[in-house]
C-alpha cells in the first residue's frame, strides 16, 4: 500500500480524533465547515478521519493556541499546501478498515508519526509530543 493511500485512508471515527487532538466535536465540526478539513463520510453520514486529518487538525490547534484567527490559519494552510488531497472511502480502503483491529490501528498509526518525523524534519515534533500519551 502506497504511502498517499496510507495517510488519507478514512480510518478514524470522530471520538478517536477528539482523543487524539484534546479538541471537541463541535471544534472539528467547525472547522470542517470552515473548509480548513475534509473529512470522509460513510453511508451513513459518519465523519471518518485520515492520518492527514489528524495532522491538520494538531496543526489548527497550534495555530490557534499561537493567536491565529480562521481566516490566518487558511492563509497559512494555503501557503504550505495549496490543494489538501480530501479524504475519501473506497471499496478497498473500507474492507482495510474494517478488517484492521484495534492493535493494528495502533501500530499504524505509531509507524506514521515515525515516518512523518524522519520525512519532515522535526515537524512531526508536535504530533509526537501530542500523541504520545498513547504510547505507553
Amino acid at each position: 500500500m502506497s504511502d498517499d493511500l496510507r495517510r488519507n485512508m478514512a480510518l478514524f471515527p470522530i471520538g478517536i480524533v477528539m482523543k487524539l487532538t484534546d479538541l471537541t466535536a463541535r471544534q472539528i465540526r467547525y472547522y470542517e465547515q470552515n473548509d480548513l478539513i475534509q473529512p470522509a463520510r460513510t453511508e451513513g453520514k459518519q465523519r471518518l478521519f485520515s492520518f492527514n486529518d489528524v495532522d491538520r487538525l494538531l496543526e489548527i490547534k497550534a495555530l490557534i493556541e499561537k493567536g491565529l484567527n480562521i481566516a490566518g490559519i487558511k492563509q497559512v494552510l494555503q501557503m504550505q499546501e495549496p490543494a489538501m488531497e480530501q479524504t475519501e472511502i473506497t471499496t478497498t480502503s473500507e474492507e482495510k478498515r474494517k478488517d484492521m483491529s484495534d492493535k493494528e490501528l495502533h501500530q499504524l498509526l505509531r509507524q506514521q508519526i515515525m515516518y512523518r518525523d524522519a520525512t519532515r524534519h522535526g515537524e512531526g515534533a508536535l504530533i509526537r509530543g501530542e500523541l504520545s500519551r498513547f504510547f505507553h
